[in-house]
């Protein structure tokens, strides 16, 4: 019955048809914890597909991919504690975190293999405006790959913390991208291109889901039918016609079901199918709303 919906299961690596030495880089994330590691990863897709957006040549693509995977590298050596506290950051908890910029550039830039990559580390929690981290520079002191990590970077994170399991809602996160474009944290162009992004993996939801809409309702057809037949085997007076009916049900019936339990497991269906036609509708409602937010 189940049918998780993998927000990114279509760019997965294999799609930037990255050069065997480039894995050496992306290596290093076995060194993060789970939760770390899959950021990295959802942050390295939305990245690419940024760049493809902003139409960006396939070798800047890959490079800026590559930055992306390692840009939170340096969270191995943030004590547990901080890097996984459920709750807001004290003062100094938030002092400790924002290093994890600086000891990710110091990893990369003592290791040659990773030095190209740099970028990614020191640069994704720069804002446009100067109110970033670590250095404290403006738009013409930071380069663009690290605007377009900062971006995916910031909508992943939100995401996450938000724990969203699909993409419903979602539009309140874009809204906060939006401010940050306003207060002059973030590029807006790259913002924009994200929208686009976003657009796509709800589509891409509404088509799977819809599948597993279909699959239910041919499912249902078939439970319903085997309603009908007992329908008719209780109102039957003779008992040759009982059996009749009955062994029609059993040959309708699938897997582990029973004239027993059929009727809980079909209402089980048929609860799924309200949920995932409702989850339709309401990312259908997202579009709607993404496709009219301004930047």
């Amino acid at each position: 019955m189940s049918n998780e919906f993998n927000f990114y299961d279509k760019t997965n690596l294999k799609s930037y048809n990255l050069d065997e030495s480039m894995r050496y880089q992306l290596d290093m994330l076995d060194r993060l914890d789970v939760f770390t590691r899959r950021h990295c990863e959802n942050v390295a897709n939305l990245t690419c597909r940024l760049c493809e957006y902003l139409h960006c040549n396939k070798s800047f693509t890959e490079y800026c991919t590559i930055c992306a995977y390692l840009h939170d590298i340096g969270k191995q050596f943030i004590p547990p504690e901080v890097l996984q506290k459920p709750g807001k950051l004290t003062d100094e908890e938030y002092a400790i975190m924002k290093t994890h910029t600086t000891i990710g550039y110091d990893i990369c830039m003592k290791d040659l293999k990773l030095r190209p990559y740099a970028a990614g580390t020191i640069y994704h929690h720069e804002a446009l405006n100067g109110s970033g981290y670590p250095r404290g520079l403006t738009k013409k002191d930071i380069p663009y790959e690290g605007q377009i990590i900062r971006v995916a970077d910031e909508y992943d994170a939100i995401v996450s913390k938000r724990q969203y399991k699909s993409h419903i809602g979602i539009s309140d996160t874009l809204k906060i991208l939006i401010e940050n474009c306003q207060a002059g944290k973030s590029n807006p162009l790259i913002v924009k291109k994200l929208f686009k992004v976003v657009i796509d993996d709800v589509e891409y939801e509404i088509y799977c889901t819809q599948k597993y809409v279909d699959e239910l309702q041919e499912e249902l057809k078939r439970f319903e039918q085997i309603e009908k037949y007992r329908e008719k085997m209780e109102n039957a007076k003779k008992e040759k016609d009982k059996n009749y009916y009955y062994e029609g049900m059993k040959m309708l019936l699938k897997n582990n079901e029973t004239i027993d339990n059929y009727f809980s497991i079909y209402e089980e269906y048929k609860n799924a199918y309200k949920k995932r036609k409702a989850m339709i509708d309401n990312l259908y409602k997202e579009i709607k709303i993404i496709k009219k937010l301004k930047v």
